[in-house]
C-alpha cells in the first residue's frame, strides 16, 4: 500500500485553489430561480398549508399547471401576483424577493 505525505505546501496550494474555487463561484452570483415550482417549495417557501395552497388553485388566485400527479406553479406569475397585491414598504418587498430567489437557488443547486 502506497503512502503519501502531505507537506505544508501541499496544503496551501489546496487551501489557495479552494479559495480561488470560491471566489468563481461568488463572482457568479445568485442562481436565477426556476421558472417552475412544485406544491412543496411553494409551501416552503411562503409556510403555506396544503389547504391554503388547494384554495388558491381551487378560486383561480393561482394559476398552476398539472402533469400526471405533480402540479407546477410559474415563478413569473407568482412574483407578478405578490406585486399585484402588495401594500407596503418597498425595501421589504424586495427583500422578499432576494429571499425567494436564494431559496430557489441553493434550492437547484441540490
Amino acid at each position: 500500500m502506497a503512502v503519501n505525505i502531505l507537506t505544508k505546501e501541499d496544503l496551501q496550494e489546496f487551501k489557495i485553489e479552494l479559495l480561488n474555487e470560491i471566489n468563481t463561484m461568488l463572482e457568479k452570483g445568485p442562481a436565477q430561480p426556476k421558472r417552475w415550482l412544485r406544491s412543496g417549495e411553494l409551501k416552503q417557501i411562503f409556510d403555506l398549508s396544503p389547504g391554503t395552497l388547494q384554495t388558491l388553485r381551487i378560486n383561480s388566485t393561482l394559476k398552476y399547471s398539472r402533469i400526471g400527479g405533480i402540479i407546477f406553479y410559474d415563478y413569473d406569475h407568482i412574483l407578478q401576483l405578490l406585486e399585484e397585491n402588495y401594500q407596503g414598504d418597498d425595501e421589504f418587498q424586495n427583500r422578499k424577493k432576494r429571499e425567494m430567489g436564494d431559496v430557489l437557488g441553493r434550492r437547484r443547486k441540490n
